[in-house]
């Protein structure tokens, strides 16, 4: 149970900072610091080759106290309890920052899907279901796509809970899905299109305009991709893309063009060869070099702690959006803000694709669809709105992005327990 405690510290610390900002009474923190359900199971897999596999997974459930606990499933080969305990807790932030009626959750499967066949991962997407079944639900628990997941493997887990719930066609158990199962359009895009649009905000705030302005990504999934495509459109350049890839040779992490990249020849590249790092009229260069890079933006859209006290010094960047969950450690935050760098959090910065999977959910309730233009203005006019109120209580307060993020949402989370007689 030691994996990632020190993320789980961190945000624990970050709720506890806030309640004493607030003033809060201190059963806000006791309540809080710990998920109300945390499932751990072993699912047995059979394989392909005939042998039987088991695989670990989580489901933990932060927080019920303004609605149903609402948060993505990963597959990755790192996933603990600790992470997903952590990472929910983060989903109730942003949920509460949002003005959201939903709580946190989060759950992983710990396991590398691109060494499974595609019965494999199907098999093993079915397993977590029936795992979780019992504690699943529009009005429960809300799972979505996180970290190598996605629509695809939302429509098995719709299939397997309908069969275990004798028909029940409860669609808003799950976001991220297939616009042909209930899925909502602009769902796909909107990670990285709040993401770009909390760049934006930020340079308007300055009074600078995004043109010209160079940024570098770590990570080309979902949410970087798309990050960088409402950038580019927004008139910023992308000049380095980091990525992971097994197969690339040593010290070549990273790919590099002074002149720019057209962000659709990168996404082709990465459908036809697997990875990014196979464009060819780049130059590689190392994982320290790509941190290093004199550009105006840096977009880490990986994993956790990917910034921590020995990148951190090496930062040119004068602006931070994270697009991961928990990229950057709390070391690398001091360093990196005495330095001067505006740090959006993932909190804000990458929370619209809870906001838009809200919209899913309300869509599968309501029957009423809506438009792609609908709900990327309904994100854009909603996280204007939030990104105002953030930016408004950090001035007020003297604080960074994150405390007054947390201050907003602990505000909103206290007043919830407090109305329904918790303390």
């Amino acid at each position: 149970m030691g994996e990632n405690l020190e993320i789980l510290q961190s945000v624990q610390s970050q709720y506890k900072k806030a309640v004493e900002d607030l003033s809060l009474d201190q059963a806000v923190y006791e309540i809080l610091k710990d998920p109300e359900r945390l499932i751990e199971v072993s699912l047995p897999i059979k394989m392909d080759d005939g042998s039987t596999k088991v695989f670990k997974a989580f489901r933990s459930a932060h927080s019920s106290i303004l609605g149903p606990s609402k948060g993505g499933v990963r597959f990755n080969e790192n996933v603990n309890a600790n992470e997903v305990k952590a990472l929910s807790m983060m989903m109730t932030i942003k949920s509460a920052l949002l003005s959201l009626p939903l709580g946190g959750g989060k759950g992983g499967l710990r396991v590398d899907p691109k060494s499974l066949s595609e019965r494999e991962v199907e098999s093993l997407a079915r397993s977590y279901v029936r795992a979780m079944n019992n504690y699943l639900g529009s009005d429960i628990d809300v799972p979505a796509p996180d970290v190598n997941t996605n629509p695809k493997i939302m429509g098995y887990f719709v299939d397997e809970y309908i069969a275990l719930n004798r028909g029940r066609l409860d669609l808003g158990t799950f976001t991220g899905k297939p616009i042909c199962l209930g899925g909502s359009l602009a769902r796909t895009e909107a990670t990285g299109y709040g993401l770009a649009l909390s760049v934006k905000y930020a340079y308007e705030k300055r009074g600078e305009s995004l043109e010209l302005k160079t940024f570098a990504i770590q990570g080309f999934g979902n949410v970087g991709y798309f990050a960088a495509k409402y950038l580019s459109e927004f008139g910023a350049k992308l000049v380095a893309v980091n990525t992971s890839d097994k197969t690339a040779e040593s010290g070549s992490s990273a790919i590099y063009k002074a002149s720019g990249f057209d962000v659709e020849d990168l996404q082709a590249i990465r459908e036809k060869e697997g990875s990014v790092l196979k464009y060819d009229e780049a130059e590689k260069i190392t994982n320290e070099e790509f941190f290093a890079l004199d550009v105006d933006i840096l977009l880490p859209c990986a994993l956790e702690n990917s910034i921590d006290e020995k990148i951190a010094p090496s930062i040119k960047a004068r602006l931070i959006g994270e697009g991961a969950n928990g990229p950057t450690t709390d070391k690398a935050v001091e360093i990196l803000e005495d330095k001067g760098v505006l740090i959006i959090p993932d909190i804000l910065a990458n929370s619209g694709g809870v906001l838009v999977s809200y919209y899913e959910w309300v869509q599968n309730r309501t029957g009423e669809y809506l438009t792609f233009e609908e709900v990327q203005d309904k994100q854009r006019e909603k996280m204007t709105r939030v990104l105002d109120e953030v930016f408004a209580i950090a001035n007020d307060k003297k604080v960074n992005l994150r405390r007054a993020s947390f201050m907003k949402a602990l505000q909103r989370l206290s007043d919830g327990l407090k109305f329904r007689g918790r303390f």
